[in-house]
């Protein structure tokens, strides 16, 4: 990986607001516009009733930062309240999803790496996507039981694509 030279200033008319693959949670991607090969940022806003992935990372830690609404993130068997302004620091080990069984929407910051180099396309290693999803990565915490997440109108995940439980 190497570092960028100079800098690059992202607008808020630069990013690119677009449904998560298999959550269908709206996320932006900031540094994807840098081109940057050693950090990520994204927004992820997340709508009442939602959830992001259930999932973890090989090697990147992720800086989670609530800006506004009141975060909810389950980290393994635990569940967590992340106030406005409040942070959480996450090992890529640590199985983790956002979501929000609140009434209003929660806009997240989330800070690391960029994607896995093994699943960047035109790797030459073969995916292994339980590496990430270790479980069913669309599974809602306790918090959602009775919700359908995503919303019946998104195009369903292939569930041979998924881990087995």
């Amino acid at each position: 990986m190497k570092p960028i030279h100079g800098y690059h200033l992202i607008k808020p008319e630069d990013l690119v607001w677009r449904p998560s693959n298999l959550m269908k949670i709206p996320n932006a991607d900031y540094l994807e516009r840098t081109a940057s090969e050693i950090m990520g940022a994204r927004l992820w806003r997340l709508p009442p009733g939602s959830a992001n992935t259930l999932h973890k990372h090989i090697r990147a830690e992720e800086f989670y930062f609530v800006l506004e609404g009141t975060g909810r993130v389950r980290i393994g068997d635990k569940t967590l309240t992340v106030p406005r302004y409040g942070g959480l620091l996450v090992g890529p080990e640590e199985l983790r999803q956002v979501f929000n069984d609140t009434e209003t929407e929660v806009l997240w910051l989330i800070l690391g790496a960029p994607e896995e180099l093994e699943f960047l396309q035109g790797s030459k290693s073969t995916m292994d996507l339980s590496l990430i999803y270790p479980t069913n990565p669309t599974q809602l915490p306790n918090e959602l039981a009775g919700t359908t997440w995503p919303p019946k109108e998104v195009a369903p995940v292939d569930p041979s694509a998924l881990p087995k439980q």
